[in-house]
Formats: structure tokens, sequence, C-alpha cells
């Protein structure tokens, strides 16, 4: 029914998924934001329950959870919704629970009772799947999944969706894809560039027809450079300029295109936005909202004490709410998050300035999105927007049934041209792919439920296998195309007259005796510059290819696409050293010479991870080929650019390998040759060019598509050979201490496990113990250095070498068996963990370098490891003194949220601005 109580009329797509559900199939519906995916979930549920059978539904965040508990208990009944998210259960037997996929996955792996009867399982935000960290849980689950029960997937719209569901269809049986592309509400597109020689900032269409708006090349001519040029002095302002936060909100509100959310990618940005707005006496509220305003506030803060209330600087953040403005982000305790989340959603707040969590799950939706910056600044650099992550913040611009149209308004910076803004606008393409991987949790939990072969066989049931066989066919079939070209390129290279590669050889040989142009570097046609820029867009981070220039081997950091066909790569030598290349570096397809395991967590753009993907390389060692030199036939003598670039041959003189060259000591000069005075020899050695070329490529395709499917295995044989070493495994069967870490669900769990089973927990009292947990919890997230860890007492700095020098181990056993490292641990909370559980107050915890909400986001996951180590050990004790401490750390502030710690703020986030107003521009 729809809010006015009139029956809701179903859309065309949602129609057919409901065809497919009540056909007995699984669905994938992959649709925009707000296009009414819960919809087609609501009856799927629906029939489940009239069936008698139970609904599980699960979400990728804890607050999602909660929002959908909610929404659920209000429409089937309080009784028969229950709530499992790690930290909160609720009703855990109700026929209808919502939960986070992991709780999903450590039901499936302890064959909970609570599968029994379960009709069908619904997957938010499905394509989550692709989240390094995350992503393998959600096929963890599809995999494992009871074979009864039917599985709902609702996905964005991603590129390859009809591929996904094909995946899911050979998994569990007939799945119908139900895929629409129309949005809700139809979104506009719109730029805004401060004019300080205009009374009011331009605000004009980013695409008219689809296409870029020919009034917005303008604002290009004079950018803004404002900064410091050579020996310090102030460059001249340019006319145009970044929008200011209070006047855009007052051009916004004239122009009836509020409420908004402005995505801002900073913490700080976003509190300083909010002040901002309230300072300059910004009002966009009646009296009326005032009054509902700070009743929602108090509701929500009303179990704060005064004390914590006076640290989290409530008066100021409730005056902002009352002028109508707020800001969200996890720095945020959550009890300040939900009232802004509430008060947004009744139209009280109209503005929003937040991070990018807003944009996933939460239903928040608004008439107007803005977009601070079209690059996110990532800890080595910045980056421009995936056309992904672009569709996912305009989601949520446009209100169902309120709007006709909703806007997302993109600010103009100095750094981005209006044909990248518009092109981010306009584009369609965002693929979804795997981020699939073993790990030793997943690895134990296969051993204790199968045969080896059965094992193997599961990593091959995952996307990441499908897609690389999906690919195998694909690459094929550019393997037949490349072998047809090579034949007519081979047909073209022969003469009547003579020898065509006798003749290349001497030709060669003569060029070789020149000094090459600086600079001479061939690039290919047209045709062959597109099949180059695909090879490279193919290939997959891990795999390790041949430098362009040199033929060293690198290993794939990350692969970007921008419009045009350009590819973009982030790439790793075995020095640990990163470099950007683009298609326009290669010559010839990359050459693929085998592929080693990229470190956990993946963060490409680090230079950490850069270093540490050098290791692996260095350790793996793949087969090293000739240079690209000797393989065009220059030998050592074909020189270098001054930027070392191999010097290559033009196309009038073709590759030949040295021998061809050497059978010839006398040979006579190139005109002398019976080929030279053919009227076609240009012709010939443009063939025999070609042909080499293609030859090349095609060895490397050969051997790409020959190894294609060894990676899941070899990760799989690699953690089964450090389990066994220490003590986890014997043969195919789990120890009590393999058992043991088959319960533990934590990206550290091997050196946790480890501490936990030679006494590093033991004897400790509970703030102790909370400190030493933490340093498994807490990771610094800044660019700044981490300041020196303090701890407590001698113990616990003791205990923490132990756990240092343990979890070295085990990088050693990981590095050389050539597996990503796990990731070490921090002590930058020891001494707020244990102040806290020793009885703290939030004064004393919390400042300059912690906030509110990131604290309690710290501690709930705290809390959650702690809680885990309790279940798990049997060491009585410790499972004790592990209890105790979750008591000392659940009070306060922590204890009085239902909202819980998902790390909304990826990668770097305060240092955002600080790059970018020096003068840095985008990586492209």
């Amino acid at each position: 029914m729809s809010d006015a109580g009139d029956p809701i009329v179903p859309d065309e797509f949602q129609l057919r998924a409901i065809e497919a559900i009540d056909d007995g199939e699984s669905v994938l519906v992959a649709a925009p934001t707000g296009a009414g995916k819960t919809f087609v979930a609501e009856h799927a549920i629906d029939r489940a329950l009239a069936q008698g059978r139970r609904a599980f539904y699960t979400t990728p965040i804890k607050a999602l959870s909660n929002q959908k508990f909610r929404d659920f208990s209000a429409r089937w009944g309080a009784g028969r919704v229950g709530l499992l998210t790690g930290d909160n259960a609720v009703n855990g037997s109700a026929d209808l629970i919502v939960m986070t996929t992991e709780v999903l996955r450590n039901m499936i792996y302890v064959t909970s009772p609570n599968l029994a009867g379960l009709g069908v399982v619904v997957m938010d935000e499905v394509h989550y799947l692709a989240d390094p960290q995350r992503g393998p849980t959600w096929e963890e689950v599809i995999i494992h999944a009871p074979a009864g029960a039917q599985l709902v997937g609702l996905s964005a719209t991603v590129s390859n969706s009809e591929q996904l569901g094909e995946w899911i269809r050979a998994l569990r049986g007939p799945t119908r894809t139900v895929i629409e592309h129309e949005r809700p509400v139809e979104l506009r597109p719109l730029y805004l560039v401060a004019d300080r020689s205009a009374p009011e900032d331009h605000l004009l269409p980013l695409l008219v027809d689809g296409r870029p708006n020919p009034e917005g090349h303008r604002f290009d001519a004079a950018p803004n450079t404002g900064h410091r040029g050579p020996g310090g002095q102030r460059r001249r302002r340019g006319r145009f300029a970044m929008p200011r936060k209070v006047e855009t909100v007052e051009r916004l509100d004239a122009e009836g295109l509020l409420p908004a959310i402005w995505f801002i990618f900073s913490r700080n940005g976003c509190d300083e936005a909010m002040a901002a707005c309230r300072d300059a006496g910004v009002r966009l509220t009646s009296q009326e909202d005032r009054a509902l305003i700070r009743t929602i506030a108090e509701t929500h803060t009303a179990s704060l004490s005064a004390a914590d209330l006076k640290v989290l600087r409530y008066d100021r953040w409730v005056a902002a709410l009352e002028a109508g403005v707020a800001a969200h982000h996890a720095g945020m305790v959550p009890a300040f998050k939900e009232a802004v989340e509430e008060a947004f959603t009744l139209g009280l707040i109209k503005v929003v300035f937040a991070t990018e969590t807003l944009a996933l799950g939460i239903n928040m939706p608004a008439r107007t999105v803005v977009i601070d910056k079209l690059t996110k600044y990532t800890g080595d650099g910045h980056d421009f927007l995936t056309p992904a992550q672009f569709t996912q913040l305009t989601g949520r611009a446009g209100r169902r049934g309120i709007d006709e149209l909703g806007f997302a308004v993109v600010a103009w910076s100095p750094f981005v041209t209006f044909d990248q803004a518009a092109a981010l606008a306009g584009s369609r393409e965002y693929p979804l792919n795997s981020a699939f991987h073993p790990t030793y949790n997943m690895v134990v939990n296969l051993v204790a439920r199968y045969q080896r072969d059965e094992a193997l066989g599961v990593l091959q049931r995952s996307f990441a296998q499908f897609q690389a066989d999906a690919d195998l066919v694909r690459l094929r079939a550019r393997l037949d195309r490349l072998e047809e070209r090579i034949a007519g390129a081979e047909q073209r290279a022969t003469c009547e007259l003579g020898d065509v590669v006798e003749y290349a050889a001497i030709t060669a040989a003569e060029r070789a005796a020149t000094p090459a142009r600086p600079g001479a570097v061939r690039r290919p046609d047209g045709d062959t510059d597109l099949v180059v820029s695909e090879a490279v867009g193919d290939l997959v981070p891990g795999e390790v290819i041949e430098h362009p220039v040199g033929g060293e081997p690198v290993v794939v950091l990350s692969v970007a696409h921008r419009s045009r066909n350009r590819v973009r790569l982030r790439v790793s030598d075995v020095g640990g050293k990163p470099e950007r290349l683009t298609h326009m570096d290669f010559v010839g397809e990359p050459v693929v010479v085998g592929r080693v395991d990229l470190p956990v967590p993946y963060r490409p753009e680090t230079d950490r991870f850069a270093e540490e993907a050098g290791l692996a390389l260095r350790r793996r060692n793949p087969r090293r080929r000739s240079s690209k030199k000797q393989r065009l036939g220059l030998g050592d003598e074909g020189g270098t650019t001054h930027e070392g670039r191999s010097a290559m041959p033009s196309s009038t003189a073709p590759p030949s390998p040295p021998s061809l060259a050497s059978a010839v000591p006398d040979r006579p000069r190139a005109e002398e040759h019976p080929v030279a005075g053919c009227p076609h020899a240009e012709d010939h050695l443009a063939g025999l060019e070609e042909a080499t070329t293609l030859k090349r490529d095609a060895e490397a395709l050969r051997r790409r598509i020959a190894g294609r499917n060894t990676a899941l295995e070899q990760g799989l044989i690699a953690r089964l050979a450090v389990l066994e070493a220490r003590g986890y495994l014997e043969g195919w069967q789990l120890t009590q201490r393999g058992r043991r870490l088959a319960r533990l669900y934590h990206e550290a769990d091997l050196v946790i496990t480890h501490a936990m089973e030679t006494g590093l927990f033991d004897g400790l009292d509970a703030p102790e113990l909370a400190g030493l947990i933490s340093t498994f919890t807490y990771e610094h997230r800044s660019s700044e250095p981490p300041p020196e860890p303090r701890f407590p007492n001698s113990t616990l700095r003791r205990r923490f070498s132990q756990i240092e020098r343990a979890a070295r181990q085990v990088n050693e056993a990981e590095e050389a068996a050539g597996l990503p490292l796990s990731r070490s641990p921090d002590p930058g909370m020891v001494e707020v963990a244990y102040s806290w559980v020793a009885g703290a107050g939030l004064a004393d915890v919390v400042g300059e370098d912690l906030s509110g909400g990131d604290f309690v986001r710290w501690i709930r996951q705290l809390i959650d490891l702690t809680r885990q180590i309790a279940d798990v050990t049997d060491r009585h004790a410790l499972a004790a003194t592990a209890r105790t401490a979750v008591d000392g750390l659940h009070r306060g502030v922590v204890s009085t949220m239902t909202d819980l710690e998902f790390d909304d703020d990826p990668v770097v986030d305060d240092d955002d601005d600080a790059p970018d107003s020096a003068g840095e521009r985008p990586r492209r």
C-alpha cells in the first residue's frame, strides 16, 4: 500500500521479477536506487511466510539492517521479525530475520538450526561482492546457502548483470535476471560555477540531449590557479572558482532544489560546511520545524549523560540542526547520525553534508545531490570517481512520488574539465568484478565440510572463476582473430622475387648500425590501438606483465577504465616502486608472464600496498623473457632514447630474428637484395613486421589462457601449507587449534588464534585483555605517521611485543608461500581501551585525535572480537575475563547505541583538501 492507502501499481520490471518468484525461480533484480527493488523482496518474503517457511534478509551494513528491522517489524509485526547483527540479537528464532551477510555466512559454516525450513534468502546490495575486503562473504553465501531456498539478489545496475545472473543460475538452478535501467525519477545533471565577475554563480545543465553542453567549455578557459607559484608568489586569481557552501545552499533554496545531500569526501569538510552555514545565519526551517527537530534530537540522545553531551558539543550540533543543516559521517556517534536521518527523512532538515556512506542503502532520498568534487583523495593522490561511484552518489537524487525531476549538481574544480564532468555524468559502464579469494577461515571451514577435490570445486564455483572462464571464451576468440591476422600478414610477407625474411634481416642490421632518432617510438595504427586498449583493459590485478619499456616484470595493482577506450594501470616492480601506465605505453598487447596474490586489505593506491606487492613479485620470480629489443631482432645494438626506451624500428625496417641475421655474414647491401626490386617491398616488410608482432601477442594470449584457472587453486594450496606447518591441519583433518580457527571471523584470524593458543591472552585482567585485543581491531588510518604507542604497564608492552613477533612469523610463512601478508597488529588504541574498561569517562578518551563516533565504532569492533574469543577459547579463565571485558566496554555512550561501526569512510579522510588546494592535479 502507498502512504495514502492506495494500492501500489507495480512497474513492469517488478511484475517480471514477481513472476519468476512465483514460478519458484531465484531472481536477480538490477535496478537504480529507489526503483522499487524492496517491493520484489517483500513479495518473496510474503510467499515464503505463506508457505510456512522462513525468510532471511541480508544487508552489507548494520545501520541498514537496523532500518530494515524497523520497517519489517512495522509491516509484519514485531513478533515475526528478528535481527542478528553480530552484536545485536533480537528474536533470533523469528520467521523473518534481518542480518548482515557475515552473520548468515557464519550460520552456514556451523550448520545453524536456524537454517531449517528456510524458504528464501534476500541479499540486498548484492553488487557488494566486488568489495575487496568483504566481497568474498557474498560469494560464500551464494555458493553455500541451502539448496532448497530461493535466492533473491538486489543489485545496482551494473554493466554485467546478465553475467552475474548466469553465475547464480549455474550454482542454484533456474534463475531469472531482471534489469531495469530507467530511474523512477529522471535525473538532471547540473554544473555549478562561481564567477567573480557575475552577481551570482552559474548553474547550467551538464548534458544537452545526452551530449556535453557546449556552453560549459567556456569555464575551462580561465581556471582559478590561486596557488603559490615559483618563489612563493601567489599567482593571479582566475575569474572562475569553486562554489562556496553558504552561497550555494542559499541558491539551492532560492531555486527550489532542496532538500539536498551534499557529498564531501572528508569528515572535517562535512563538519566545517555545517558550521559555516550555522555561523552565517542560514535558516531553512520554520519555528514548528525547529521544535520538532529539537524533540527528535533529545529523544535520540536521552540516554547520554550531560557530561557526554558536553564532550560531544551537543549544543552546537543541535543549533545547526535547528537551522536546517547537518553533517553525517562515521566520526559522529550513532545517536547523532540517527537523529539526522530521522529529521531529514521527515523533511525537517534541508541540507545534509555527508560522506559517501549515505549513498549506500540507507533510505534518505533528496531532491538534489551535490557532489563537492569529482576527485577523491586516496592516500596516494587524487583519483577520479568511477562511473559506479558517481551513479551510487546520484542515486539519492529524486524522491519517488514527490519529485518529477532529481538534480545532481557537480561543483566546478580547476582540476577537472567540463568534458570530464559531462563524461562521468553520461557514462553507463560500470562492470562488477569478483573480489573472491581464499582466507584462512574459509580454508579451514572447507576442510571441515568437504574432501580435497570438493573444496577445490567450491573455489571453482566462485564468481571469480566464472568470470575467468567467461574471459577464457573471449580470449580464445581473440586468439582465433589474431591467428587469422597472422595468416594474412604472412601472406603479405611472401615475395616471388626472394626471401623477405632474409631481406628484413639485412635491412634491420643496417638500421641497427644507424643511431636511433631520440623518442622514435612507434604507436600502433587505429585498429591495433583499439585491440591494445581492450587487451590492457582485460588485465586483472595480480597479473604479472612485462613492462612495455625494457620488459622487466611488473605486477598489476589496479585497472581503471576511462572514456574513449582509455585504460590506466597502476603497477609495481620487484622493488615495490609504483608506476602509472596507460594503454598508450604499449606497442602491442601486454605480455602476461604470471600471477601473484595481492596483499590484503586491497588498497592499491597506497605505497605500502605497492611495496608488499613488489615483495610478492620478487618471491614468485616469474619466468623472465627476453627484452622487447631482443625479440624485435635488434640484439644489444638497437640503442635507447634519452628516456631509456628501446628504439623501435619503423614500418620499413621490420624485426628479424638474430639467428637469421647472423646466417648471412657476408650479406650484400639491402638495396642489392632481389626483394628490394619488388614494387611491393615495403608492404612485404610491413607484413613481416605485423606477423612478428602478432605472433608475440598470440604467444602471450596462449600463456594467459593456460594459466588463467590456477590462481585460486594456488592460493588454497599455499594457505593449506601455512596452516599445516603451524599445527592447524594434519593432512586433510583439522586439529583442535584448526577447529577454533574455523569459528573465529576476523582478517587477523591466524595471528589471533596463535595468541590465544600460546597463552598470550592468559593471566591478564579485563582492562589489560581489552587493551591487548584492541591491537587487532584498531588500524591507524591517517596519512600522518602514527604517534608513539602508549602502554599502561610493562605487562602489556611485553605481551604486545610477543604478538608482534608472532605476526612477523606468520608474515614470514606467508612470504615463503607467496601469499599476501596479513595485517600487522596496531597498538594505537591500547591505552584508550584499557582506560575505558577501567572506568574512564568519555572526556578522558576522546579528543582531537579520536572523535566520539570513531571511539564508539572501534570499541564496538573490539566488543565483537572479544566476544568471539570468549566463545571460542577452551581456557575457562580467559573466557571469564573476556566476558568481564565486554561488560566493561559495553557501557556509557557505547551501550546506548543501536547502530554500528561499519567503516563508512575508507582510506584517508581528513587530508582530502590539503593536497588538492596546493595544486595537485588528479591522476588520469
